[in-house]
């Protein structure tokens, strides 16, 4: 492949991403001018015509030239205020939800308090005992001890409260 060949492709898909970027953000932007959806289908449709009717245009000046007077006429006719989806950011509800409150519980200390477990659960909770020290008369040691003599699960130094609810 030629030099020239190479530029000419790369330049054609250049172009083609910025087409395909300039027709999702004008569709949209058409959603925003859409005060119900029967209205959106019609303005989406002579969108798409408008699109299609250029889509044979072979001289890559030209299409830079429409592409560019394209994105004028976008950014001509932008929505001054957008829909933002409202758990989006920007949305109304962006980063709304508060601190939890003081003496709140845990999923882990509800889980380790109540033994709220299934054989089904697939949430692994992390114990920091560790078990390798000197100190591991723990209680928690001893069952890790027992269920790893037992059944052989639960290996590391670092045990999990799921295994040993499993196994007890």
């Amino acid at each position: 492949m030629s030099v020239a060949t190479a530029t000419y492709l790369v330049r054609r898909a250049a172009q083609k991403e910025r087409v395909r970027i300039l027709y999702r953000r004008a569709l949209k932007d058409t959603l925003n001018w859409a005060v119900h959806r029967h209205l959106f289908y019609e303005d989406a449709d002579l969108l798409r015509a408008r699109f299609e009717t250029n889509k044979h245009v072979e001289d890559p000046d030209t299409i830079d030239r429409m592409i560019a007077d394209g994105e004028v006429q976008y950014n001509k006719w932008r929505h001054p205020d957008p829909y933002i989806v409202p758990w989006a950011p920007g949305g109304s509800k962006f980063t709304r939800n508060p601190a939890p409150p003081e003496g709140y519980i845990t999923m882990a200390e509800k889980i380790m308090t109540k033994n709220l477990f299934f054989s089904h659960a697939k949430i692994k909770i992390e114990v920091i005992y560790d078990c390798s020290s000197n100190q591991s008369q723990h209680p928690l040691c001893v069952i890790q001890k027992q269920v790893k003599a037992d059944s052989g699960h639960c290996r590391g130094s670092h045990f999990s409260v799921l295994c040993i609810l499993f196994f007890l």
